[in-house]
């Protein structure tokens, strides 16, 4: 099919998805995106392929297999990877931004409260009751993902084993996904069933087709690989990243500490596989140590604002850039030093991002098609389902329990709840939101909005944070 051809020209603009209706979208998962990348991927796996039908199950899980293997934010890159598909780079512009639009605004509003009032219990109050609703939506993305990704004994094992691998032995996420590939092409080219193309995606099998979905099964002519525009977008992307790091370093110096960030946090944006949690260790200990940006135990309550505002958990760099602004201000006011630095940081974590996505995705697309990697591909969903399952078992340790244990034998590393330490009344608010769910079938707005009015009024009326 040529590339004035009528049908061709129909599927490269979305199959009639209008630019401003999927803008809409894109807005209202922005809106929704709370729950860290588990949530984030439910809510947009529930809006675009159960309800609106605009793109596939294989070719949802397809594309999130490849943003798993990215360095950053996943779910940010999986709607970067979307829009793209459905709008061209406009399309994949406007899907990363408003992604990240809604916790850039609620992070810098939080840092500032924290910087000029500290805690504020109100704020904290609405926390409360938002993060056990949050836990019942990410086990119900598990639940929704896993019946569709998750066929036949092989692939659970796959699950499985990721799990175990990351959640007790501290294996490296790009090794799961990396050995999961392996298994997988080795099994589909040893013609094993479960390996098949069909097998492990849902194809068929309650999920929606890629033929049956908006965008279709055929390459959209924009997705085919072009050097030019690599070239164009890459050098685009790379002047956009880098050159306020140089600009900043031959103006200001390397001791500045808007140098210091933009240094840093374009290192992080290159070694953040398996998202946020990877490399918080590292970011505090550097934050607080080497730069004297933050107080320690400052990064958890960083952590918290991201955990319960919408956006990547990787949000929570911001606060840490907007704290270490605001603690060295230089000739600027402390606010709008902390506002510029957190920012700053911002932008150099995010728009690396689109430049992943815009040079690989054609060359994923195009693979798309190699029968010979869909047991790769499979095995690879598999264990993303494992690794989901690990966020959300971190998430429910740290939202239920008021403490963790860390505990460490050899390779082994188990984190245990002190069972005295439980929230009897965040369990009985995350029981209340997966009753609201799974039984009464609401939809994920109402359940935050009471979760986090119950959380308000427990406040109001016991004094519970």
């Amino acid at each position: 099919m040529n590339r004035g051809s009528p049908a061709l020209a129909q599927h490269s603009a979305g199959h009639g998805i209008s630019f401003a209706a999927a803008f809409r979208v894109w807005a209202r998962v922005a809106a929704l995106s709370f729950g860290g990348p588990a949530g984030q991927i439910a809510v947009m796996h529930r809006i675009l392929v159960e309800e609106k039908r605009w793109i596939g199950e294989r070719r949802f899980l397809h594309a999130l297999n490849y943003c798993m293997l990215l360095p950053g934010p996943e779910a940010q890159q999986l709607a970067v990877y979307i829009g793209w598909l459905l709008h061209r780079t406009a399309g994949g512009f406007a899907a990363g931004i408003l992604f990240v639009l809604p916790g850039i605004v609620a992070i810098m509003a939080l840092s500032v409260i924290y910087a000029l009032y500290g805690e504020v219990p109100l704020v904290q109050a609405l926390f409360f009751g938002l993060k056990p609703a949050v836990l019942a939506i990410v086990l119900e993305a598990l639940t929704r993902i896993g019946k569709r990704a998750l066929r036949g004994r092989i692939m659970l094992g796959i699950a499985a084993l990721a799990f175990i691998a990351i959640f007790f032995l501290d294996v490296p996420f790009p090794i799961i996904v990396l050995g999961a590939g392996l298994l997988g092409f080795a099994g589909s080219r040893a013609r094993i069933a479960a390996f098949s193309a069909n097998a492990g995606h849902g194809a068929g099998q309650g999920g929606l087709s890629d033929a049956d979905s908006a965008l279709g099964e055929s390459l959209p002519d924009h997705a085919r690989p072009s050097l030019r525009w690599s070239l164009r977008i890459g050098g685009t992307l790379l002047l956009l990243w880098l050159g306020p790091v140089a600009l900043l370093l031959l103006s200001l110096g390397p001791a500045n500490v808007f140098s210091q960030i933009a240094v840093f946090f374009s290192k992080m944006a290159v070694v953040t596989f398996g998202g946020a949690y990877a490399v918080l260790a590292y970011v505090a200990q550097a934050a607080v140590g080497d730069y004297g940006w933050l107080k320690p135990g400052e990064m958890l309550d960083g952590l918290g604002m991201a955990e319960t505002t919408p956006g990547p958990l990787i949000m929570v760099l911001q606060f840490v850039g907007f704290m270490g602004g605001f603690r060295h201000p230089g000739a600027l006011a402390p606010l709008a030093a902390g506002a510029l630095a957190g920012l700053l940081t911002t932008w150099v974590t995010f728009v690396p991002c689109f430049l992943w996505i815009f040079l690989g995705a054609p060359f994923i697309e195009v693979l798309r098609a190699n029968r010979a990697l869909q047991g790769a591909l499979a095995a690879i969903t598999a264990s993303v389902v494992g690794v989901i399952l690990n966020l959300a078992a971190w998430f429910a340790l740290h939202t239920l329990f008021g403490e963790v244990r860390d505990l460490r034998w050899g390779v082994l590393h188990l984190q245990l709840p002190t069972l005295a330490s439980l929230h009897p009344v965040s369990l009985a608010l995350m029981l209340a939101a997966i009753l609201a769910i799974f039984r009464f079938k609401l939809g994920m707005l109402p359940v935050l909005a009471g979760a986090a009015l119950a959380g308000i009024l427990l406040h109001l009326a016991l004094g519970l944070t």
